[in-house]
């Protein structure tokens, strides 16, 4: 499984960015897409997560209120929606795909990154004051 993230870039606090990540490789259905952020000098933060097959969405504090995931199931892509964002939001954006080892799985399941079995690259979103 290859994971494309892209749609990082700089951009002034107010404004909004939508992050994609694109899945190849095989079919996710069976796994959960998350999105994590790491800031420098500072650990990797769990973002938000989707289930792929349901839609069903968990977000961490870092996501809440202002962050959007959402998936598209014919273009095998994940988006990351992000609006009024903040100096603070500023860290490289990294997308993972998780499998869904059972339909019980609590969604908080997967704020830990040892859950992920891909990873993308990661894409930069860096907003000036």
């Amino acid at each position: 499984v290859q994971l494309q993230a892209s749609g990082g870039g700089l951009v002034q606090a107010g404004a909004s960015l939508r992050l994609s990540c694109a899945a190849s490789g095989r079919t996710l259905r069976s796994y959960v897409m998350g999105w994590f952020r790491q800031a420098p000098g500072k650990e990797r933060e769990f973002v938000g997560v989707i289930n792929w097959s349901r839609g069903t969405t968990y977000y961490g504090e870092s996501g809440k209120g202002r962050f959007t995931i959402s998936r598209d199931n014919a273009r095998n892509t994940v988006y990351l929606q992000m609006n009024s964002l903040k100096p603070e939001d500023t860290a490289l954006y990294y997308c993972g795909a998780a499998p869904v080892r059972s339909v019980i799985s609590p969604m908080n399941s997967f704020e830990s990154e040892s859950a992920y079995t891909y990873w993308g690259q990661g894409t930069q979103v860096t907003v000036s004051s």
